[in-house]
């Protein structure tokens, strides 16, 4: 249950930028929710629409640690290749769709489509705002040839003495390095 709903969580935090890029390209502001607000300047409002899928990733990492544990070392990895810069191009597709939705409504219905085909794929989380709290992606390529998904914070250069001791499994080809 706890892997599912870190799931949920995860898919939300790597679409979430979708809805912050609208309402910052609408000109949504905190003051429309209450008259109160009106004291603070509209980039108050985007900084908070930024900063709630901030706080969620933060949250999904802590929860992260009641997630299965798991373990690979050097021998079992044939191959290391570097992933934070192959999911550039998707992002930046979700920000121009962002930008060129004409209403509210159909930003749901697009942000549910991206929603559940993200959950379903369920081979990779890629959110861009782990690269805020120091995590890198990387593929893994196991001696089996199996390709996997690893986020961590290691800097891999090269596979000797590379290896994963507290790890933990999203699923069976995507892993979080929970090592510190």
């Amino acid at each position: 249950m706890m892997n599912f709903l870190f799931r949920l969580l995860l898919t939300f935090n790597a679409t979430s930028l979708i809805i912050v890029i609208y309402l910052v390209k609408e000109h949504f502001l905190l003051s429309n929710l209450s008259p109160k607000l009106n004291v603070f300047p509209d980039y108050i409002s985007y900084i908070v629409y930024f900063l709630i899928p901030v706080l969620l990733t933060f949250i999904s990492l802590f929860i992260a640690n009641a997630l299965d544990n798991d373990s690979m070392k050097s021998g079992d990895i044939k191959e290391v290749e570097q992933a934070n810069n192959a999911f550039l191009p998707s992002y930046l597709g979700y920000f121009f769709v962002a930008l060129g939705i004409p209403y509210f409504d159909t930003l749901i219905f697009i942000f549910a489509i991206l929603f559940v085909f993200t959950f379903l794929s369920q081979t990779l989380y890629f959110n861009p705002l782990f690269l805020i709290f120091g995590y890198h992606f990387y593929y893994l390529t196991t001696d089996n040839n199996i390709k996997i998904f690893i986020i961590t914070k290691k800097q891999l250069k090269n596979l000797n003495g590379m290896s994963f001791d507290k790890l933990k499994r999203i699923n069976n080809f995507t892993f979080i390095d929970k090592e510190k």
